[in-house]
Formats: structure tokens, C-alpha cells, sequence
């Protein structure tokens, strides 16, 4: 079975995680997957591939040598974002010769590359794209498709290589993707999420993220007599909102620009709620941001009231770069991998979290590589079979340049 084979079969696999369940994983579609793939590694060879009680995909391919290697570890995640439709997707490979493309004629709906100018640079490969009204999903099933192919090509070459361990991973994209990822079971000294972008990107620098949740408590009255005595939630939601630093959001940022993120609004006399995402790579930057918030409810409860404005910031992960720091040769091995496999490295920062970061923190140092895929939550996602290949051929070597401890 070929990469892109891998990948279509899963693709076609619902898996949506759901933000609002309290179930562990969030959805039991995530399960169809991962008993798909605990079948598959166990056709590989890898005997011991099993799903645990959380919905987590943990395999070993055994040492093949009497020499001391490291261990090194593998990991994708199977759910797909809640940002768009995950069925039925209708998936497809296109040769790709350049402009345009139609995903879907009866509805008109077209990748133009006026939008997404990076598909230039897969001009002369095979795209696989979907009808556009659903999301494809290689966010991160081209990881998944990968990682087994990489696998299947390292079992039939035979090549000396110590301890690898595979994991698949539920709930990434609703931020719970290691929640309960067992570091100890998982057996390895270092791994790599392949869960990445563009060809060659390599990333062990993320944002800081917290959230923050904002309650704001009014007063509601007659409007006919509300003149000194109506408090209005929502309109002090609003001004909340503006008073925090207006060019420090999203659509103004970039790089290592930092911002907070209104994800979320609701708001009537009586109450109102704010929900917001906090992002800084720079930790001081980061601390900063989140007294912002703090800074603007102590006015507005000095101005409207104590307990008008109730404030609750949850730290959600860190940079996972002064852990990575430290183990520097992971980084050289997976650009020299890279380099010998025809692609181009490019580190870059993360504008986001990742499975890895929190990884990092538990002791297993994780940075995270590139899959191929683009457009990544969206109706206009695809990933070129090209490099689909190409990245499977890289694992395969970050495994075989391995050297002895």
C-alpha cells in the first residue's frame, strides 16, 4: 500500500473531536481510526500495538541491533479540527499544472491561487484535495499515512536500528492531545510530532498560550427608567474588549509577535462572557499579555463595582524551546535527514501549540516536522502525494543516521 493509499483510506475515516464533550476521547469516531491502525501495525509486525482506555495508539518496532541506540520515538495525532465539516469527504488527486483549481463544479467552488499563492510551488505534482465543502484532513492524517509507511519501509530494508516507539494521539486540536499520553509506556528518549506544514519545516519554538474567560456582571432595568441605575453587560463586554491593546491581535501580528484572540462572545444586560486565547513566544512578553488582563478588570471593577468584571487565566502550555535547547542533535538529525532526502530545511516558530510542547515538559523532548499538508482547518486544505513520499523517505532516514550512544 502506497502513502497516498494510507492516506485516503483514513481520510475517509471521520474523526472530528468535539471541544464541548467531557468524554475521554471526545468522540468515538476518533476510536474507528485507531483500531484501523492498531490492525495495521499488527499486520507490520509490531506485536504489542494496542489502544488504551483514553484512545491512545501505542506501538514498538524492537531494536534489531546489539549496539546502543537511542531511542526514538514517532507521533501524529488522528482527530481533525472542529473548524470545518469532517463528512462525507469526497477526496481526490489532481495533477497539478498550475492556476486554479475546480473542487467542485455543481457548486462553483474553486482554490484560486490568488487566495492561496503557496500552490505555485507545488506546480507538476499530484494534489489531493476534496469536493471543498468539507475539510480533507491531513491535519494530521498525513502524519499518520507517514509514520506507517515509514515504518513498512524500515521493516522490508532490514537496516540496523535501535527502539522505535509510534503513538497516535487523540484530541490534539481541542488541546488535549497529551493529557493522557503515558511518557513511561511510551518508552523512548526523543521523539518527533509529524504534524507540520510545508515541506522542510522544522519547529521547536511555539507560542506560550493561556486562556482567559471574563465574566461581566450588569444590572438590568426598565429602559423606560434605566437613566443611573442600568448597568449593561454587554456594552461594558464591548469596551472591555477595547481597551485592551488593539494592534495586539491576530490579523495585525506575525513571527514572534504575540497576541491575544477573541474567540468567543455572548452578552446580554444582565451578563456577559468573553472568551479569549493569550499568545507570546517570549515568556516575560507572555506574562506581560496576561497582566494586561488582570490591569483593565481592576479598573473596571474600581470604576463600576467590585466583582463587576470576574477574570480567570489558565495557562495552557509553554515554549517548548528551552527544553529542546538542551538536545540540539535532534534538530541537526532531522535537517541533515532532510538534506539527504532533497529538502530543504527551514526553521521556523510555531504561531501556535503543539502536542510536542507539552511533551517537552513531560520529559520527552518532542520537536515537530513538517507533513506535507496545507491550508491546514479549512474547506481548501489538500497535500501533494509528492511529498507525502518524500517526507516518509526522511523518517526513514532520521532513523537510519542514528548513531551509537
Amino acid at each position: 500500500m502506497k502513502v497516498q493509499d494510507r492516506f485516503l483510506k483514513y481520510v475517509a475515516i471521520p474523526t472530528m473531536s468535539d471541544e464541548n464533550s467531557e468524554t475521554i476521547p471526545s468522540s468515538e469516531k476518533q476510536l474507528v481510526l485507531a483500531k484501523v491502525l492498531v490492525d495495521e501495525l499488527l499486520e507490520l509486525g509490531l506485536k504489542d500495538a494496542r489502544v488504551d482506555k483514553y484512545g491512545y495508539v501505542y506501538a514498538t518496532l524492537p531494536a534489531n541491533t546489539d549496539k546502543a541506540m537511542n531511542k526514538i520515538g514517532f507521533i501524529s495525532h488522528m482527530d481533525t479540527s472542529p473548524d470545518a465539516p469532517d463528512s462525507p469527504i469526497d477526496a481526490k488527486i489532481v495533477e497539478y499544472n498550475g492556476g486554479d483549481i475546480l473542487l467542485n463544479e455543481k457548486e462553483n467552488i474553486i482554490m484560486k491561487v490568488s487566495d492561496y499563492p503557496n500552490l505555485e510551488r507545488y506546480k507538476g505534482q499530484h494534489l489531493i484535495v476534496t469536493d471543498g465543502t468539507t475539510l480533507l484532513g491531513s491535519d494530521d492524517k498525513a502524519g499518520v499515512a507517514e509514520i506507517m509507511d515509514a515504518l513498512k519501509k524500515i521493516i522490508e530494508s532490514g537496516m540496523a536500528h535501535g527502539k522505535i516507539s509510534v503513538a497516535f494521539t487523540p484530541d490534539e486540536e481541542i488541546g488535549r492531545g497529551a493529557d493522557y499520553f503515558d511518557v513511561e509506556v511510551f518508552g523512548a528518549d526523543y521523539a518527533y510530532t509529524v504534524d507540520g506544514g510545508s515541506p522542510g519545516e522544522i519547529e521547536y519554538e511555539n507560542f506560550n498560550g493561556a486562556s482567559a474567560e471574563i465574566t461581566v456582571h450588569g444590572r438590568s432595568i426598565h429602559p423606560g427608567s434605566a437613566k443611573g441605575k442600568m448597568i449593561n453587560a454587554a456594552r461594558m463586554a464591548c469596551e472591555f474588549d477595547g481597551a485592551l491593546p488593539q494592534n495586539e491581535v491576530p490579523e495585525c501580528t506575525e513571527g514572534y509577535e504575540g497576541f491575544h484572540h477573541l474567540t468567543d462572545m455572548s452578552g446580554e444586560t444582565e451578563i456577559a462572557k468573553l472568551s479569549y486565547i493569550i499568545r507570546d513566544h517570549d515568556k516575560e512578553k507572555f506574562e506581560d499579555k496576561k497582566k494586561q488582563f488582570e490591569t483593565v478588570a481592576e479598573e473596571f471593577n474600581k470604576r463600576y463595582g467590585e466583582g463587576t468584571v470576574e477574570l480567570k487565566i489558565t495557562d495552557s502550555y509553554y515554549n517548548m524551546k528551552e527544553k529542546i535547547e538542551p538536545h540540539m542533535y535532534i534538530i541537526e538529525r532531522a535537517k541533515k535527514a532532510m538534506e539527504d532526502t532533497g529538502i530543504v530545511p527551514e526553521i521556523i516558530p510555531i504561531r501556535g501549540g503543539t502536542d510536542g510542547a507539552r511533551l517537552s515538559y513531560m520529559g520527552l523532548p518532542c520537536p515537530n516536522l513538517c507533513t506535507g499538508g496545507e491550508n491546514f482547518h479549512s474547506r481548501f486544505e489538500y497535500v501533494s502525494v509528492e511529498a507525502m513520499e518524500q517526507i516518509s523517505d526522511m523518517l526513514v532516514k532520521i532513523v537510519d543516521n542514528l548513531v551509537e550512544k
